[in-house]
């Protein structure tokens, strides 16, 4: 849970250390086969605390981001279902992280920005990668470049979420919704998320060679079955 709510959950440098420990734990937690991210008391997290290392040179900025890339990256490639339950501000790097995970359930008073530009920076976080494949190239350029900030309504209109729940009940969905998630084989699980997540770069015809060995493996992983 991101929890900094004095500054709508931003991340800090601590911050990021504590996730990227909470990401290498996860995953290697055999017990473990959902990961929930949320925020504290209403907000989700509004993005980089700036004043806790992504600041100082050029220079200084990169090598403070190329760390965070690497966070992200494995929240990415995360071999286990990721679920974001966002109540309230996912903005900046905090949008990245939301969109970052498999299935965003929102709540009616969430808003979302990339907001990158309102503080002279470029989108950061994959969130040039992500938008355009959530939202289409026009309306990822327009989020972009005005730094607009949509309510849930919209980004469930666009593509955004998966869901959008009042939210007086967005826990209770949320805790529905990683039960369900759960409750997938770990094996059919991790196939199904490489096979979705290559889908972008693979040729229809590799793709269905992929989709063999990734039954193969969920075949044989099944209780009982012989491999």
């Amino acid at each position: 849970m991101f929890d900094q709510p004095g500054k709508k959950n931003a991340i800090d440098a601590p911050g990021w250390e504590v996730l990227a420990k909470a990401l290498v734990d996860f995953e290697a937690d055999r017990a473990a086969r959902v990961l929930v991210l949320t925020g504290a008391e209403g907000e989700f997290c509004s993005g980089a605390d700036l004043g806790g290392g992504i600041t100082g040179s050029a220079e200084s900025v990169a090598s403070k981001l190329r760390e965070v890339g690497d966070i992200i990256a494995r929240l990415h490639a995360m071999p286990k279902p990721t679920l974001a339950v966002v109540p309230g501000v996912a903005a900046g790097v905090g949008l990245s992280l939301a969109l970052c995970c498999d299935v965003v359930v929102a709540a009616d008073r969430a808003r979302f920005g990339a907001i990158f530009a309102r503080v002279g920076l470029t989108p950061d976080g994959g969130a040039s990668w992500l938008l355009p494949r959530l939202v289409g190239a026009a309306r990822a350029k327009e989020l972009v470049l005005t730094g607009r900030v949509i309510d849930a309504t919209e980004a469930d209109r666009i593509g955004l979420v998966n869901r959008v729940v009042a939210t007086k009940d967005l826990v209770t969905i949320g805790d529905d919704l990683a039960e369900q998630l759960a409750a997938c084989s770990p094996v059919v699980a991790a196939e199904s998320l490489a096979l979705l997540d290559a889908s972008w770069t693979r040729t229809f015809d590799e793709a269905l060679a992929a989709e063999v060995d990734a039954q193969q493996a969920a075949v044989a992983a099944r209780p009982g079955k012989d491999s």
